[in-house]
């Protein structure tokens, strides 16, 4: 008992794995527990690819490493965050000091899947280090159990930093533009490197990759003994000094919280001058957006991205994509709102106390969500048409704008009251800015619907583009028009009959439903294999077929990434139609799976 009232730093450790790993058992139910096992065998398989590369292609294994690095470093980012099961506030209580926390959270940490998965793609280290005999295997099993800890460690403390960084909206917004552009970098960056290649490119490049944390075990490989030893050694240091730099993060990290860390109330925009109906609830929204960081963090990251996407391309000479510049913001900040009631918490209440307020409150949400991304989009399609000079991408340009400005407005409103993610209401939000304590499974799955279903919106509009160059316009328009008024309709209506149901759903959570069938209900190959079909059936649909089909209707022939446009003429169109036909097959996988099971299930229930 005295060992859990004045711990020491073993005990401590030793409680944390625990908490850690009960969380983590109790957690495996439905989805949950598919899509931990979805994640952990495609890390496998990556994890056994590292492997591969340090025997098959043993100069490539320091980039490799590097690329298990960066999803240390900006996948906690892209999630909200990280998975903060034991958050340090907890903790703030125990007779012990920052030092010993950091220290017995750390344990914690490395009790789960990733690190599990990530030991063994660092497996590598020994692997390539048996081309230098038993020294080097030996020394690569050191390297192996550094690195990994080091990888950890930096992410936490980068995660930390940009935590307790963010506090102010410049600060948000500073975090926003550095997370879009890492996202654009990690899906287009290779054009960067096209442009800066060559052998000196090559040489600085084969430094950098040694030069950072995960290179170092590949460096202590290559290098004599003493040199070796004095390479660990050094890791050992810059182990010991990020425990310590995230001790008295997290130090700060419980003592802001206390303090409070929300911006002051003023300056707030005030759109409208005179009150009613969903001019109020616009009002209202745009300060929520004006003072949610992390509202205003998701907003930067998505026009960030829309604006460096294309300008990596440009480097290669690549100005094709340069005039959708706007049109890639509205699809990527829709992703990125497309759960607004949930990011509000329980505060739908005050809208369900007041009689007939429900259609007010949607068609003011999507008022405000038009002011906010129109006009930037808007002055981004028209500035990169013009500044691009392709011609070509007017028509494209002023159809596909309306129609997806109004599908987006639609969309992001059904999706928020039919596919709501419960979340910590806005003042109770724990010391992390970066997370609003929803499900980031669900909130990544419904981005991605988000992704999909709006520029699908737009497919009409293309088809009338296709057709006649400039009838796009008013099919734009009115598809657009027709989306945001439709959608919002169902949207306003559903609220009005299940807004109770969705107060509870934020409340208490999903309620359990025993006799309902689910993803979690399939044999595990299944649930392993809907998973990643949703995961992945994207990139043989959208761009490795859709986007090459465009190109090819309209006549670039920039063959940029896609494998289609690098074939011969006489393949070009049979690859293109067998992507689109994997992606549709993978989502029709994934779809139709747990509907046969619904229909099996009720067929017994019934028999």
């Amino acid at each position: 008992m005295a060992d859990l009232v004045t711990p020491g730093p073993a005990a401590l450790a030793r409680h944390m794995v625990r908490m850690r790993l009960a969380l983590t058992r109790n957690s495996l139910r439905g989805d949950n527990a598919t899509n931990l096992y979805a994640g952990a065998s495609l890390g496998l398989i990556l994890a056994f690819g590292t492997i591969a590369v340090a025997v098959l292609w043993p100069a490539y294994l320091p980039v490799t490493l590097a690329v298990w690095l960066s999803g240390w470093i900006f996948g906690p980012i892209f999630i909200g965050g990280g998975n903060e099961a034991l958050r340090p506030e907890y903790f703030s209580m125990l007779p012990a000091t920052p030092g010993r926390i950091a220290g017995a959270l750390l344990a914690g940490a490395f009790a789960g899947p990733a690190p599990a998965v990530n030991l063994v793609a660092l497996l590598s280290l020994p692997v390539y280090g048996w081309r230098f005999g038993p020294a080097g295997v030996l020394i690569g099993l050191v390297a192996a159990v550094a690195t990994l800890v080091t990888m950890v460690m930096v992410s936490r403390v980068i995660v930390a930093l940009i935590g307790l960084f963010v506090r102010s909206r410049a600060t948000a917004v500073a975090v926003g533009v550095l997370t879009g552009t890492a996202i654009a970098l990690c899906s287009n960056g290779w054009a960067l490197l096209v442009a800066l290649g060559g052998a000196d490119t090559a040489a600085w490049s084969e430094i950098l990759v040694r030069v950072l944390p995960s290179g170092w075990g590949v460096a202590a490989v290559e290098a004599s003994w003493p040199l070796a030893l004095a390479i660990l050694a050094g890791n050992a240091g810059v182990i010991v000094l990020l425990l310590a730099a995230w001790a008295a993060l997290l130090s700060r990290r419980v003592v802001s919280a206390v303090r409070g860390g929300v911006p002051p109330r003023r300056g707030a925009p005030r759109p409208f001058p005179t009150a009613g109906g969903a001019r109020v609830v616009a009002a209202k929204e745009l300060r929520a957006w004006w003072r949610d960081l992390v509202r205003i963090q998701l907003l930067a990251t998505a026009f960030a991205y829309a604006i460096v996407t294309p300008l990596l391309l440009v480097t290669i000479g690549v100005w094709a994509m340069f005039p959708f510049m706007g049109l890639i913001a509205i699809v990527m900040a829709a992703a990125s709102s497309a759960n607004l009631y949930g990011a509000d918490g329980t505060a739908l209440w005050l809208t369900l106390m007041t009689p007939g307020a429900e259609r007010a409150d949607v068609r003011g949400r999507q008022l405000a969500w038009f002011l906010i991304v129109g006009p930037a989009a808007v002055v981004l399609s028209v500035a990169g048409t013009l500044v691009s000079g392709e011609t070509w991408a007017w028509p494209w340009v002023l159809g596909l704008l309306p129609a997806l400005l109004g599908g987006g407005a639609g969309v992001v409103i059904l999706l928020a009251v039919t596919s709501l993610v419960p979340g910590t209401d806005p003042h109770k939000r724990g010391g992390n800015p970066l997370s609003t304590g929803a499900d980031e499974t669900a909130e990544t799955s419904l981005a991605w619907l988000v992704l999909i279903a709006v520029p699908t919106t737009a497919l009409p509009t293309a088809a009338a583009v296709l057709l006649h160059p400039w009838a796009g316009i008013a099919t734009g328009v009115l598809t657009g028009a027709l989306c945001a008024w439709g959608f919002g309709r169902i949207a306003h209506r559903r609220l009005e009959s299940h807004g109770i149901e969705l107060l509870n759903l934020m409340k208490h959570g999903p309620a359990p439903q025993a006799d309902k069938p689910s993803t979690a209900d399939l044999p595990i190959q299944h649930r392993i294999g809907v998973t990643v079909c949703y995961t992945i059936a994207w990139l043989p649909l959208f761009p490795q077929g859709l986007v090459p089909l465009v190109m090819k209707i309209v006549g670039i022939q920039d063959p940029v990434w896609f494998l289609a446009l690098h074939l011969p003429p006489v393949w070009q169109w049979p690859t293109i139609i067998f992507m689109i036909a994997l992606g549709l097959l993978m989502y029709g996988y994934a779809i139709l799976i747990p509907m046969r099971l619904s229909s099996s299930s009720s067929a017994t229930a019934t028999g």
